[in-house]
This record gives C-alpha cells, structure tokens and sequence, in this order.
C-alpha cells in the first residue's frame, strides 16, 4: 500500500464519518507498515488509538479496502518517546477491538487531575441528616462505600445552601479514604469548561480527552453552568458516555432538576435522568435546629466558658430560613462577638449582633417553599407542580401556588413563571385569575388558602 491509497481513503472517510470526527480522529493517524494484511498507523496516545479502535476501523478498512489495497485489518500503535518519563501503571483497560495492546504506558493521571480542592470540613461526620436531605445522604452514602451502584450518574439538585457541595465532597473524602487506589476527580462544571477551552487553545485536547476519561469516579458540580456553551456540552456528552460505558461512577449536581435546566441538550438531559435523581428539600425547622446544636457543640469547645441561653439556638432556627450558609455564618458571627466582648449569648445580644440577617430574614418567603407546603397539602409530588402535566389534580395546586407566590412575595410574574419550571408570565396571570374566580363559589378552596397562609407565613 503507498500513502496515495491512504490520501484516496481518507478523502472518502471525511465524508463517511464527518468533517468534525474526521479533523479530530482519522486526520492525526500516520500510516507506518503495511506486513501480511495488517494496515499499522501510529496513533498520539493510548486513548486516542482505543477510541479509534472501537469507533473507526471498521471505516478506515472497508475504505483501504475500496481503493484496491489487500488488508484485512488495522492496527493502532504508540510510538514510544525517545526520553521515557517517570511513570506508574494503572490497571489494564477494558478489552477493545484492537489487533494488539498498545505499548506506550499511562502518564500518572494523579497527578495531572485538574479538579478543584476538597474542604476538609465537609464530610459525612459533619453533615446533619434531616427529612428534607434524608434521600440524597442515603444514596451518596452508597456511591461512597465504592462497591457497585445500580444508578448512574447520581444527580444531586436543590437551592444554594442546601448541602449538594457538602455531599460531594464527602462522597470524594470517603471513597479517597476506602480505596486510595481510585482516581476521583471532583470540580465544578465551569472548572471542567475552563479545562476544555484551555485544551482548545493549546490544541492539548488529546491529553484532555485521556484524562477525563482515564477517572474512576467524576464529579461536577452546578452543571447548569454549561447549558447554551455548545462546546462544552458537546465534550461533557462524550466523556460522559465513554465513563458511563466503562462503568464508572459518575456525580452531578445542579440548583434544579434535569429537565428544568434551559439551553440544556436534550441528549444530555436525558442521559443525567437516565440515574438517580435526588432533591435536596429546603430545610425545615428540626433540621435547622440539629445543624445549629451540632456547629453549637464545635464551637463550645473552641471559646471554652462561653455560655449560651436557653432558647437562643430554637429563636435562630424559627427567624433564619434561607438557607444552611447563612445561619451557620449567622452562628459563627454571634459566637465571636460574644467571645470580643466577653458576654453571654442571650436573645438580646442575637438582636444586637444579627440586626441585620434578622431583618434580611423577615418574611422572605420563597417560591420554593409555597411550591413544597402546596404539594405536600394536596398530596402531589413537587416535580409534577413544576412539570408539563395537565391533569386537574396537579393543575389546581399548581394554580393556587402560582396565586400564593403572587400574593406572599414580590416576585414579578415572568420569574415565577421561570420558577414554575419556565412557563410564560401570561399562563401565571391566568393561574391567579382562575383562583380569584374560583374564591367566589368554592368555600373549600378558600379554607385551603387561608390554611396555607397562616402555614405558610407563621
């Protein structure tokens, strides 16, 4: 075979596969040897000749084939480099189409992981179980124990500060401590972006494909930040079906569910559906509370003969409901103003010191919290209120929160219509006026709005 049958062939495969495909996988291949059949092309990496293997050959034979050559089959090699670097070996990949192993070992991908730092603090020690986050800790818990897991991805969502991070980062802290020997690489989603257009720019992207794809377990976290950059999302499918496709465990988290997520791929949604999908519920007051009681107890023994009044921690549970971040910031501020000023910590001091988070907290009801005490008060899942169905028994809730939401906060209509999984200001407008309508002549859903008021505004 002369390099003219391979400039004949690779005419046709750009056809064959598409521009993109044939730019970034077949243009690369340098044809070495033809010997006893066997087409031998030198390939830049290990996972480049694996995914050319499993993807291409079969088009880069029929199309040597086509051109008059007598092969019958292709094989891909790494050419070693001429100064060998210090490396390690992982264990074998998975077994694939090609002729023979390639030879150039893997780079030590640990050292190389581009992923962000865990905090030390978040583990699952420190992490207060409730009824609102009992679910995702459960089913994080069993991805952590590293054994087999019959849903992937796990896709963790929910408001900001509600713990997904917290989670994360425990999962990563105890698979590290279980199996030390797991490559797990955990960074937010415009980290993995950044990486990828960093690739671009350098033309690395080989060498970035290889180690997104070399990980035993991938994390990314607020994966929204990626819906509308084509690119990204195009990269992020990919390496998400070769993991998936070497069975390795993949965590995702983002503030709200798959389908809700705009300018999301539908391919991508509906591979993060295609796992376990977990809310993590707003805090309720019990588990406000435990998470004070706990970082209470650590920070007793850091400002030793510091007391507190009874009272003092059920008073910050009650008044602070936006979110985990802000009443554990609240609790740190009061623990060292005490300490400053070297007095108890009474109500009267929490008025003092948190005038401010106090009033920032006064009466901001959330769309989310209507949206959740409407459903549980009409026995209806939360995503069936935000989703597109239109049956009565949904659509009526669905209806009255969209009034409360109206009614009990300043929200304009166009974003509780984003928060009503995106619909349109006009269908909010027609929500409320059929509930105003209906108040005339339905007595039982006047008493269920004025029920939800008072539930919601006590």
């Amino acid at each position: 075979m002369t390099h003219e049958n391979w400039g004949q062939a690779r005419e046709q495969l750009v056809a064959r596969v598409g521009k993109n495909n044939y730019t970034t996988w077949i243009e690369p291949l340098k044809l070495t040897t033809l010997v006893g059949g066997v087409a031998q092309f030198e390939v830049p990496t290990t996972f480049f000749g694996n995914w050319v293997s499993r993807n291409f050959a079969d088009h880069i034979l029929s199309q040597l084939q086509q051109t008059g050559v007598e092969v019958q089959r292709v094989e891909f090699a790494v050419v070693r480099d001429p100064e060998p670097r210090a490396e390690v070996k992982r264990p074998a990949p998975a077994p694939t189409s090609l002729a023979r192993p390639l030879t150039r070992p893997v780079r030590p991908v640990d050292e190389e992981l581009p992923g962000a730092p865990l905090d030390a603090r978040f583990t699952f020690d420190t992490f207060v179980v409730g009824k609102p986050n009992e679910l995702a800790h459960a089913a994080a818990r069993r991805v952590a124990e590293g054994g087999p897991v019959t849903f992937n991805p796990l896709f963790l969502y929910g408001g900001v500060g509600l713990g997904k991070t917290h989670l994360m980062h425990a999962i990563a802290h105890e698979l590290q401590a279980r199996q030390p020997q797991l490559r797990v690489l955990y960074l937010s989603a415009e980290q993995f972006m950044y990486r990828f257009v960093q690739a671009l720019r350098e033309r690395q992207i080989m060498d970035f494909k290889e180690i997104f794809r070399s990980v035993d377990v991938l994390m990314v976290d607020d994966v929204q930040f990626i819906a509308g950059k084509d690119s990204t999302q195009e990269e992020f499918f990919h390496t998400f079906n070769a993991l998936v496709d070497q069975n390795k465990q993949i965590v995702i988290s983002a503030d709200r569910a798959p389908g809700e997520i705009k300018d999301m791929e539908e391919r991508i949604r509906s591979r993060l559906q295609c796992g376990l999908v977990v809310d993590l519920h707003p805090t309720d007051y019990e588990l406000r509370l435990g998470i004070l009681q706990t970082k209470a107890e650590h920070y007793r023994a850091q400002y030793r003969g510091l007391q507190i009044a009874n009272g003092v921690l059920e008073f910050l549970a009650h008044r602070i409901t936006t979110n985990v971040r802000v009443l554990e910031g609240a609790l740190t501020r009061l623990f060292a103003f005490a300490s400053l000023v070297g007095r108890e910590i009474t109500l009267d001091l929490v008025q003092d010191c948190l005038a401010d988070i106090l009033r920032a907290s006064d009466r901001k009801l959330t769309i989310e919290e209507i949206q959740r005490k409407v459903a549980e008060h009409y026995n209806i899942r939360l995503s069936d209120m935000i989703g597109p169905k239109r049956l009565r028994n949904i659509a009526r809730p669905r209806q009255v929160a969209m009034y409360l939401a109206k009614q009990l906060t300043s929200r304009s209509l166009p974003e509780i219509g984003r928060r009503f999984g995106g619909r349109d200001h006009t269908t909010i407008m027609h929500g409320v006026r059929k509930i105003e309508e209906l108040m005339a002549t339905d007595s039982q859903l006047s008493d269920d709005l004025q029920l939800l008021k008072r539930l919601l505004q006590s």
